[in-house]
Formats: C-alpha cells, sequence, structure tokens
C-alpha cells in the first residue's frame, strides 16, 4: 500500500520562536514524520551556517524524518508599493541552505495581497514580472537539483499559476512546483478539489489545512479550522495526490485569524477573471456547509491572538487527524 509520510510546517509554531534542531525534537516528540520549514526571520538565518544545517540534517535521518525548506520567493516587486525587488540573491541563500540540510524542495511565498489594493497594478504584470525573473534563475536550481515550490497562497490562483510555468517554459518535475495549500485556494475564490485537480501534476509538497467559508450581506469570509472539523474534501485531496508516480510529503499548516473578501465590489472581482459560475457556486455550497457546521457544530474562528496559547496542541491534534485520514484514503 502506497502511504505518505505526515508532519507539519514551522509557521504551525511561529509564535514560540523554535529553531530547526528544535523543532525536529518537538517533531520526534509528538510522533509526526517530518517539517515543512517554510520560513525563518533573517536574524534567526544568519545563525543556520552548513554545519548547523548538516547537524539538523543528521538529526532528521537518525529520526527517518523528511526535511522540506522553505524562504523562497517568485515575485520580483514589493506586494506593497510595487517597487521593484531584487530576489535572486535570496533564492540563492535559500538553495544553499537546502543543500546543506539535504532537501530538495524549497517553498516559495512572496506574501502579498495586493488584489486585495485596488490601486494595485493588474495581475498579469505580476506574471510577467514573476516569469522574466524565474527563468534566468532556472538553471540554478536545476543545476543544484531543487524545485521551487510556488504556494497557493494570495498573489495567483492556479489558473495564473499554470499561465506563469507556461511562461517559464518549465514542466511538472522540472525546476518549478507547487506547494498546495488547500485553505487558501478558498480565499481566491476557488473551490479546493477543482483547483487540486488543475495543479496535481505541479504538486510537490503540501500545507494540508482545513476551512470554513461563510458568506453575508458584506462579502465572503475564510478561516483556518481544526483538521478535520471544516468543509474541504481533505481525504479526496490525498487520495489525487497519492495517485501521482512521486512520494508528497502532507504537512499540517495552520493559523488563527480569518480573511474578508469585498465580492460585492466590482474592482474586486475584475481581478478573478478565470473564475467560473459553476466554481463560484461550489464555493457558496460550501459555505452552506460551513454555516451548518458553525450553527451545530459550535464551528468558531479562532483570533490569532489567541494562537500562541494553542499552537502546539491544535497542531498535535491535526498531524493526529491527518494520519487518520490519510489511512482511511490509501491507495492499494
Amino acid at each position: 500500500m502506497k502511504s505518505s509520510k505526515t508532519g507539519f510546517d514551522n509557521y504551525c509554531l511561529y509564535p514560540l520562536n523554535k529553531l530547526p534542531h528544535e523543532l525536529v525534537q518537538w517533531a520526534n516528540s509528538c510522533s509526526a514524520e517530518g517539517i515543512a520549514f517554510s520560513g525563518f526571520p533573517e536574524a534567526s538565518r544568519e545563525k543556520f551556517n552548513t554545519s548547523y544545517l548538516r547537524g539538523v540534517s543528521k538529526m532528521a535521518k537518525d529520526l527517518d524524518l523528511y526535511l522540506e525548506w522553505g524562504n523562497g520567493q517568485h515575485v520580483p516587486m514589493d506586494l506593497s508599493t510595487f517597487s521593484k525587488k531584487e530576489i535572486l540573491s535570496s533564492n540563492r541563500k535559500a538553495i544553499e541552505e537546502a543543500n546543506a540540510l539535504g532537501a530538495k524542495i524549497i517553498r516559495s511565498c512572496s506574501g502579498g495581497l495586493m488584489r486585495w489594493n485596488p490601486e494595485a497594478p493588474d495581475t498579469e504584470i505580476f506574471l510577467k514580472e514573476a516569469a522574466g525573473e524565474l527563468i534566468k534563475q532556472a538553471s540554478m536550481f536545476r543545476d543544484n537539483g531543487v524545485i521551487l515550490a510556488i504556494e497557493t497562497h494570495f498573489e495567483f490562483t492556479t489558473f495564473e499559476l499554470l499561465r506563469l510555468f507556461e511562461m517559464c517554459e518549465a514542466e511538472p518535475g522540472d525546476w518549478l512546483g507547487i506547494c498546495l495549500d488547500t485553505m487558501n485556494l478558498m480565499t481566491m475564490l476557488e473551490d479546493p478539489l477543482a483547483a487540486t485537480k488543475r495543479i496535481l501534476p505541479w504538486i510537490v509538497s503540501t500545507h494540508l489545512k482545513d476551512g470554513g467559508i461563510l458568506t453575508d450581506n458584506e462579502g465572503i469570509v475564510t478561516f483556518p479550522t481544526p483538521l478535520g472539523k471544516g468543509i474541504i474534501d481533505l481525504g479526496s485531496i490525498i487520495k489525487m495526490l497519492q495517485s501521482l508516480d512521486k512520494e508528497i510529503h502532507l504537512s499540517v499548516e495552520s493559523h488563527g485569524g480569518s480573511f474578508f473578501l469585498p465580492v460585492k465590489e466590482e474592482w474586486f472581482m475584475l481581478r478573478f477573471p478565470d473564475l467560473s459560475v459553476d466554481e463560484y457556486d461550489q464555493l457558496m455550497i460550501l459555505s452552506e456547509k460551513t454555516s451548518y457546521k458553525v450553527k451545530s457544530e459550535d464551528l468558531t474562528i479562532t483570533e490569532r491572538a489567541d494562537w500562541p496559547l494553542i499552537c502546539e496542541e491544535r497542531t498535535k491534534n491535526d498531524i493526529k487527524n491527518l494520519k487518520t485520514i490519510r489511512d482511511k484514503f490509501k491507495l492499494t
């Protein structure tokens, strides 16, 4: 039977400020099977010399834990000011760190909510800038045997990511891939199942996050939930992942807070030209399911301020629940 290892992303525990070796120890203590290191502050990374990272790699190998790295970027623009931004040196450093750690995947997130800003340039401009810069870095990733895994975050929809890969003349399994964040898809007005199918061949890593979606007269709100308590069909997504001819590690990622989508505003909806009526209708069905759970199961939004108090226990429970879902949907 095919099975994937289950672990967590270090963003789950960001309030604890744990270093990589401490996270390896934490993973072992709660029976996690690996860690996706999505990113660390620059001040912390200055301590991550080659010797240290190799030591972390040995610790993980001795405990049979998978490791994936982060700190990658794919948009050469400041997503607040929209000015040019140099990302080559940052990606080169991330590759050097990944090599020392023995990781083959570098998660990339440029961290922007630019389409929530009515003054932001058209998304096509960000795509062209990203493609123009990334294609220059292709040989750097290929030569080092690592994949830049662009997270389904808030920069681009899956439709746009597919166009980006085409512009970069990349193929699945080459130097570009996807880190699938299941809950972020809803925040980008995408049905998680449909979006996963669209980009399935490109997925190389995951942020498996359950969530909810609610509608009111003002717009849409999306939010993370305890894994298994929301309305995302993680079982079907895991089954899709396990149908691939490569192992995809299943990493829990969660946090507090929520995201507001001003879908009543025409300028906002114009930023999602690929959104179909059918897919929007499916989001409304998921909203009805969320509303039912809120009323019948006391499902609530976890405030970001409360996350530091619950992050360890929640992450442990999410890992346990993810293993249960994974084992239920194993492929023979």
